[in-house]
């Protein structure tokens, strides 16, 4: 499986889950969140994604100055019609990139970190996965959904499990 496959699998897991949701729960703010909501999260991990898909073109990534929008944490159609978009749009070549970041809130000056598309894919991709376990937590709290049992879960972690469970 490529990486851009591991993607659409992962936002099928997550389309699959919000498809499930009312605005209203999707919205509804979870206290174990830090009052944010599974919307905010979905959108955070949908932004990164654009920003990814935004930097190809010129060259240069830099995820802390991405826009927000606030009508992804709003509306799952709208959430779910991006990751659909992003989907499609992942089968671009590899090619060389630059990260830039502050990596604190004090920083003047960018750091400019040589990348490329396909390792940030794979950054985006495990960010998702971590998103998608506090997602899991905000849906349980909102909602009495049934989520596969590996839903945020690294499939290292999944791997690792399954080697546990063969040696009993």
């Amino acid at each position: 499986m490529t990486i851009q496959q591991s993607v659409q699998a992962i936002f099928e897991q997550l389309e699959d889950s919000l498809i499930q949701l009312t605005n209203q729960q999707y919205c509804q703010q979870v206290s174990t969140l830090s009052g944010a909501s599974v919307g905010q999260h979905v959108r955070h991990v949908i932004e990164m994604f654009v920003c990814l898909q935004e930097g190809y073109a010129t060259g240069r990534v830099n995820y802390e100055s991405r826009k927000r929008d606030s009508s992804i944490e709003s509306s799952t159609e709208v959430a779910i019609n991006l990751m659909q978009q992003i989907k499609v749009s992942l089968f671009e070549k590899n090619k060389d990139l630059v990260l830039e970041a502050g990596f604190d809130e004090k920083s003047v000056e960018l750091n400019l970190i040589p990348t490329n598309y396909f390792r940030e894919i794979a950054y985006n991709l495990e960010h998702a996965i971590h998103h998608m376990a506090l997602i899991k937590i905000g849906i349980h709290e909102v909602a009495d959904l049934v989520l596969p049992a590996g839903y945020g879960v690294a499939s290292s972690t999944i791997k690792y499990r399954q080697s546990l469970s063969q040696l009993q």
